[in-house]
């Protein structure tokens, strides 16, 4: 995921001086990273199954909305697009419980596969929700391991840099996560 012709210094150099307080930063930042945003947004949503309530460009918004000034935590790209990818898991998540209210409880989720590289299937709301609660219950390096693999499409090397950790590491994390969240999902069947 990495932005055409994006100048990543000027990513963190835009960081620093939104966390320093320079008040027009984060608004050129958003701007430099829009297109990574929505990229990532079209990823997300396209996870998800039946009637869509947002589009990738309302998902960025309100994801920004959301983010708040979690924004300014980012140490760089990598970490800010981690960060990005949670808020609109949030925000999604968000949206499926409201859709879910509305339907007063009908649907189901389908049957979701964990493979090496990724997540196969579609999400409604139920399944939006089943995800969003088996996450909860990872480890927070696991949950966001998960997120940023799931969520974000980012490879190891960028999990590990947003996480400060070493790319082993997030491989460990990523098969302890993906077995678990498969016994979360299928307890009955053979490991």
């Amino acid at each position: 995921m990495h932005g055409l012709g994006l100048d990543v210094g000027e990513v963190t150099r835009l960081l620093r001086a939104a966390h320093e307080g320079e008040p027009s930063a984060l608004e050129r930042l958003v701007s430099l990273m829009y297109e990574d945003l929505r990229r990532l947004a079209h990823r997300q949503l396209g996870h998800e199954r039946g009637e869509r309530t947002l589009n990738a460009t309302a998902l960025v918004h309100e994801s920004w909305l959301k983010l708040g000034g979690a924004a300014m935590a980012a140490r760089d790209r990598a970490h800010f697009l981690a960060i990005a990818a949670r808020a609109m898991r949030q925000v999604l998540v968000d949206h499926a419980r409201d859709r879910k209210a509305a339907k007063r409880g009908g649907g189901s989720w389908e049957r979701i596969t964990l493979t090496d590289g990724a997540w196969a299937g579609d999400f409604d709301p139920d399944g939006m929700l089943a995800l969003d609660e088996a996450l909860a219950e990872l480890e927070p390096r696991q949950r966001q391991v998960v997120e940023g693999r799931f969520f974000a499409g980012m490879e190891e090397q960028e999990i590990a840099a947003a996480l400060g950790v070493s790319e082993r590491t997030v491989h460990r994390d990523w098969v302890k996560a993906r077995a678990w969240l498969y016994r979360y999902f299928y307890p009955e069947s053979p490991a």
